[in-house]
């Protein structure tokens, strides 16, 4: 009878222990504890044996892992199925998907690094380092002076460099919700308490972050007068180069491409020559009559066809910091909620709640969603679907075990930095040309593009996007897999 009451008390810790483990992982991986309870039972004696086992959550990963995928499919494939590469304007395509993504996985990454902050300098100062790389990679990779993969020239004219990209924007956004979560750590809850909004209640401070950069953008770009500007074209060939164009503004409020905020922020800040100079919206049907694809500028395309725009510019990346806020709330609920069921349940109704606003606010034409501008209603749109597919894959990969059909995206999520780099900016490629024979067309990948896949299928169009598929982001999986194998990972 005795030992009974000693199994039945043994069990009762055991389960109490099993409700306060948490979840621990760290720059985008989630570690949640399993407990394994050893009874032995010798007479009046009972020993209790508490071990702890690290398990990765798959799905963010995986996520992370599509997310370079979708960038590698929609650059270089884009160009020839421009239907899944960046809108022109308003709407969204596939491409569109990417940077939202991005920086989705990047709050939730940052809420799991951050869980414990044993020493908050410390914390800080790594925040700090972390950005100054991404910074510095930024620059390198998208600013000017690396020309991968065709162009097997490098260089920048200082002039004309680039100082916005995909990893500023990241870098911007990482150091933002990763400040705030470092700061507002004394006023972390261990237990969250009952209620709908408790977990909103419990991270308030990650909210007013949010809630300051939604009011800064949405006055800025309603608010500011956009004057009158000019440029001077620099395509070297164009019969216009070397012209000055003037555009016509004098507005308050606009949304469309060429009288906007966003672009007039980009223009005081860092000059008009270190912007973007190749913006989708020369696909656009103001530009072009074969819009959303490229041709012709029309006779009468309006002279801002040819001017830059910097999609990933100083405004809309003061919006792009509620992405980030948003991934870090669903990092916060993996973290306090054990469930799988409580999990998907907080995921999926603010998921299809973002949705579902950003779609209204499209389509009463309040606020429409626009990448370029990264609009309230993009948002919203963006980071909805993200938690949908973060939902998906976290039911499919960690609570249904389907492991097996997604362990590719998990290999190249655990390296994606390395994948990035190499693939999605033409680093390998660029290497690989850079070994050619009489001229830089005859290279391996010249060769395997065109008689493997083109020649092959006898299509430019399926025979690019086949040797996508299979000669970058497959090959990329093997090689990521691999080294996943070896434990050799990149990481800034």
């Amino acid at each position: 009878m005795e030992q009974e009451k000693e199994i039945i008390a043994v069990r009762e810790r055991e389960h109490s222990v099993m409700l306060r483990v948490e979840e621990g992982g760290g720059d985008g991986k989630d570690s949640a504890k399993k407990v394994e309870t050893a009874v032995h039972v010798a007479g009046e004696e009972t020993q209790v044996e508490v071990k702890t086992r690290s398990k990765r959550v798959a799905a963010l990963d995986a996520f992370r892992g599509l997310t370079i995928v979708l960038m590698i499919l929609v650059d270089d494939a884009g160009g020839a199925y421009e239907r899944i590469d960046h809108s022109p304007w308003n709407g969204c395509t596939l491409a569109d998907f990417v940077m939202p993504f991005f920086l989705f996985i990047v709050g939730v990454a940052v809420a799991l690094a951050l869980k414990r902050i044993p020493k908050v300098s410390e914390a800080i100062k790594k925040v700090v380092i972390r950005t100054l790389k991404l910074l510095f990679w930024g620059l390198l990779l998208q600013g000017g002076y690396s020309h991968a993969p065709d162009d097997l020239s490098y260089g920048v004219d200082m002039k004309h460099i680039r100082w916005c990209g995909i990893l500023q924007r990241i870098a911007l956004v990482y150091f933002v919700v990763a400040l705030i979560e470092i700061l507002t750590t004394k006023l972390r809850p261990t237990i969250i308490g009952s209620g709908p909004f408790a977990i909103f209640s419990a991270y308030y401070w990650q909210w007013i972050g949010g809630l300051i950069a939604f009011v800064l953008y949405m006055v800025l770009i309603f608010t500011l007068y956009v004057p009158d500007w000019s440029f001077v074209l620099h395509n070297p060939g164009d019969v216009n180069d070397g012209k000055r164009f003037t555009v016509q503004c004098g507005v308050r409020g606009h949304l469309g491409p060429a009288c906007n905020a966003v672009g007039y922020v980009d223009r005081q800040v860092w000059g008009i020559n270190h912007l973007y100079s190749q913006p989708v919206w020369i696909r656009s049907k103001d530009c072009t009559d074969s819009s959303s694809s490229m041709g012709p500028l029309r006779k009468d395309a309006p002279s801002w066809c040819l001017a830059p725009f910097e999609p990933e510019g100083l405004l809309s990346s003061i919006s792009a910091i509620l992405s980030g806020v948003i991934g870090v709330h669903y990092g916060h609920v993996l973290i306090h909620f054990k469930v799988h069921s409580e999990r998907l349940k907080q995921w999926l109704l603010m998921g299809f709640g973002l949705l579902i606003c950003g779609i209204i606010l499209h389509f009463t034409n309040a606020i429409p969603i626009n990448k370029q501008l990264y609009s309230f209603s993009y948002v919203c749109f963006t980071a909805g679907a993200a938690g949908i597919v973060f939902s998906a894959f976290y039911i499919l990969i960690d609570l249904w075990s389907l492991r097996m059909p997604f362990l590719f995206l998990e290999w190249i999520g655990m390296n994606s930095m390395l994948v990035f780099v190499m693939a999605a900016e033409g680093i390998f490629p660029a290497f690989v040309n850079g070994w050619y024979y009489e001229t830089p067309k005859k290279s391996l990948v010249h060769w395997i593009h065109e008689h493997v896949f083109v020649n092959v299928w006898h299509s430019e169009r399926l025979g690019t996007l086949l040797y996508v598929i299979f000669a970058e982001i497959v090959f990329w999986a093997v090689v990521a897999g691999i080294l996943h194998r070896l434990g050799i990972y990149w990481k800034l």
